[in-house]
C-alpha cells in the first residue's frame, strides 16, 4: 500500500495508528465497498484484532445480500 514513505505521512493520509517512540505502524485492516468507501476498519494495537479471511468473507457474503 506504500513505498518511501515516512511512518507519519502515511498515518496522516490514511487514519491508520502508529506507535509514535518506535515508529511503527500498527495493523489496519479495510473491507472497501465497490464505490472504494470504507465499509469496516479493525485497527489492532496488539496481537490479536485482525480481519481472518473466513471472517471477512463472511461479512462480504452477508453484506451482498438483499
Amino acid at each position: 500500500m506504500a513505498f518511501d514513505i515516512s511512518v507519519e505521512e502515511f498515518a496522516a493520509r490514511t487514519g491508520a495508528f502508529y506507535n509514535v517512540e518506535k515508529r511503527f505502524l500498527h495493523a489496519t485492516g479495510l473491507i472497501l465497498r465497490p464505490d472504494g468507501t470504507v465499509d469496516e476498519a479493525v485497527y489492532s494495537t496488539g496481537p490479536i484484532g485482525r480481519l481472518p479471511a473466513a471472517d471477512v468473507l463472511k461479512l462480504i457474503d452477508y453484506r451482498s445480500k438483499p
